[in-house]
């Protein structure tokens, strides 16, 4: 059997946390390229963290990574 390939794209996308029998996927939020000095302040602090993915898209995006 072959081993499965890791989907790049999503690899690229997405970081794996795993510890004490949980695993969180963090992806970085949306919209920090450019076009942020006509964002609000709120809006500007709330793009700085990394988001955490809901539990429904959870089994998608491990299945595109295998090997991590």
């Amino acid at each position: 059997m072959p081993k499965l390939k890791t989907h790049q794209a999503t690899a690229k996308r997405f970081t794996i946390k795993r510890g004490k029998g949980k695993i969180k996927i963090l992806k970085r939020t949306d919209g920090q390229d450019h076009f942020n000095a006509r964002e609000s302040g709120k809006v500007t602090r709330n793009k700085r963290g990394n988001k955490l993915m809901s539990p429904t898209l959870k089994l998608t995006i491990l299945r595109g990574m295998p090997n991590q």
